[in-house]
């Protein structure tokens, strides 16, 4: 639903949470006066020193071209130059969501009044977000370095020079330096993985229900889980599960024994497989919440020493190896819920009937889940391989290495939606395992759990196709999230 509240934009307190309201609710933002003083008074900094010095991207041209001197008798074309020939994008278009994502955090960035851009186009890009005009943005077309062809789009769009995807503004003029001020950010690439954490997040929350389920149906022992066991390994996510699933489950302090002196591994090591994705997640919040409020365009123009500094900082290893990280971890966590799966298709470990099947001799029940499982399971590991052990050497030599973290959000995102099918999968069978043994649940987090599940999913013993089953459960994790 939408969120009638409003954002504050100053360049130094948004958050993860704050860019997703704004990208999915479509909630409004309201500049701070006095980052937009700050800004001007950066932007005032930058023309001056530009009138006594060489700055990148200001006075000369950009790259290998950096010691190219802009002819004065051209400057004023020089910005729009340099955004028409680096807008170009291509792939698809960026979805909305991610769109209005990244204006409001480039938007953020700008009011940390570094990159000296002239204060019209904060303005700009909040009336935008305010009036729900959106710029068509490519996907393809940056390396961890800079999100260029992105923002050179969004610039030339906000300049007049390309239509509006949705909406319009009128066109605001581009100083000469505003150009590289501007698109030097990784604010897209950000955008993509504000919204990936933000799903991950929530599919690893509702992943603590979905083995519960399982755990209710497979007979588990609740010592894997007890306080005792992890307090004496402490890793801050393992913790944190153990103690989620004992809230779930509804375990008191003197729980009964389960049906096996030791369970299955996707029982008895949920925790420790678990944890270190609750841990990455929050690694990975750490980094997005540094970026959000960054003032890191090249060059920066520092209004307290009145300088200007030339460096690295549009650099994004931290994010790209959070986002690798936080990918091998979810992998692990999906082979436990693939596991998880076929044991609750196995009669020794359910006493039901192999398959978890009702009909005649032979029928397959549930068998097919595994399938689907695995199958995504397989995209999810592809998916899950670091980008950052691949580099680029480019703008003839001068550019010699990339973190590629907008080929690390991309993959993130597909690794979520293949670990929703996964988790779908394992729901059902849960379900039906559940329902076909007639299992009375605690009143607890579990018990609600299964019951808006039973809700919304059929109970078909005969052998039936199962597509619309899948799709129904995924859109029920989304809902476990909240448990």
């Amino acid at each position: 639903m939408p969120d009638s509240s409003r954002v504050r934009i100053d360049g130094k307190g948004l958050r993860c949470a704050d860019v997703v309201r704004v990208a999915r609710r479509s909630a409004s933002v309201k500049l701070n006066q006095d980052a937009v003083r700050r800004a001007e008074s950066t932007y005032r900094l930058a023309l001056d020193i530009g009138a006594k010095r060489s700055v990148y991207g200001r006075t000369t041209g950009v790259g290998a071209n950096r010691h190219a001197v802009v002819d004065a008798d051209t400057a004023d074309e020089h910005g729009l130059r340099l955004l028409r020939s680096h807008a170009g994008g291509t792939g698809e278009p960026l979805p909305d969501a991610i769109v209005r994502s990244t204006l409001v955090i480039r938007l953020n960035q700008l009011a940390a009044a570094g990159s000296g851009v002239h204060p019209r186009l904060l303005h700009a890009l909040e009336t935008a977000l305010r009036v729900g005009a959106l710029p068509l943005v490519h996907s393809r077309g940056a390396i961890g370095t800079g999100d260029l062809s992105a923002l050179a789009e969004i610039g030339l769009t906000i300049a007049g020079q390309r239509p509006w995807h949705v909406g319009s503004l009128d066109p605001v003029p581009i100083s000469p330096g505003d150009a590289l001020a501007f698109i030097s950010s990784n604010a897209a690439t950000l955008a993509e993985s504000v919204l990936a954490w933000h799903d991950l997040r929530r599919l690893l929350h509702a992943s603590h229900v979905i083995a519960a389920l399982s755990f209710c149906a497979l007979g588990g022992s609740p010592e894997a889980f007890s306080e005792q066991v992890h307090g004496a390994r402490p890793h801050p996510g393992s913790v944190r599960c153990a103690a989620e699933m004992r809230r779930i489950l509804g375990l008191d302090v003197d729980p009964p024994e389960g049906r096996r002196l030791q369970d299955p591994f996707g029982l008895r090591a949920f925790p420790q497989v678990h944890g270190p994705a609750l841990d990455a997640a929050d690694a990975l919040e750490r980094v997005l919440s540094i970026d959000l409020n960054a003032a890191a365009e090249n060059p920066l123009i520092h209004v307290d020493s009145e300088r200007v500094y030339h460096h690295g900082q549009f650099s994004t290893a931290y994010l790209a190896l959070s986002l690798d990280s936080l990918r091998a971890a979810l992998h692990h966590v999906a082979e436990l819920s693939a596991a998880r799966l076929s044991d609750l298709v196995e009669p020794e470990l359910t006493g039901l009937t192999p398959f978890l099947s009702s009909g005649p001799p032979g029928s397959s029940g549930i068998m097919i889940l595994e399938y689907v499982a695995h199958d995504a399971l397989g995209q999810l590991r592809h998916a899950a391989a670091p980008v950052t052990l691949g580099t680029a050497v480019i703008s003839r030599g001068l550019e010699d290495h990339a973190s590629f973290s907008t080929q690390a959000a991309r993959s993130t995102s597909a690794a979520i939606s293949a670990y929703r099918t996964v988790l779908a999968c394992e729901l059902l069978g849960a379900v039906r395992a559940l329902r076909l043994a007639g299992t009375e649940l605690p009143d607890a987090p579990i018990g609600q759990a299964f019951a808006r599940a039973s809700r919304r999913l059929p109970l078909i013993e005969e052998d039936h196709p199962l597509s619309g089953e899948i799709a129904q459960a995924e859109q029920i994790i989304d809902e476990f999230a909240d448990c």
